[in-house]
């Protein structure tokens, strides 16, 4: 068995850190249902479903698919398509008519 040069396997995840990751998410989850219900049509509800939106995908991406130990490549096309919600929430929106003119095939 050679060290050489490669990286230390990282350890597994703990079944209780998994499982906090766990309850925050379904925390954020019925927060965002709540806020929804409560400030239905405040003009900042969707920025802010979208930062709850984000929060909870990187949980996911650090948590669960363990983007931070992943090669760099992986770990920016994780972080891109953990944005491309929230992008979209916040674009159509606030720009819903033009955002789905410009988008639409």
């Amino acid at each position: 068995m050679t060290t050489g040069s490669h990286p230390a396997v990282p350890p597994p995840p703990s079944l209780a850190g998994l499982g906090f990751a766990w309850l925050v998410l379904v925390a954020l989850s019925l927060a965002s249902l709540g806020l929804g219900q409560w400030f239905h049509g405040a003009v900042w509800l969707p920025a802010l479903v979208a930062v709850i939106v984000w929060v909870k995908g990187t949980i996911v991406v650090h948590r669960f698919i363990e983007g931070h130990v992943a090669h760099p490549f992986i770990a920016w096309v994780l972080r891109v398509f953990v944005a491309f919600a929230p992008a979209a929430l916040v674009l159509t929106s606030y720009f819903g008519g033009p955002f789905a003119r410009w988008a639409t095939l």
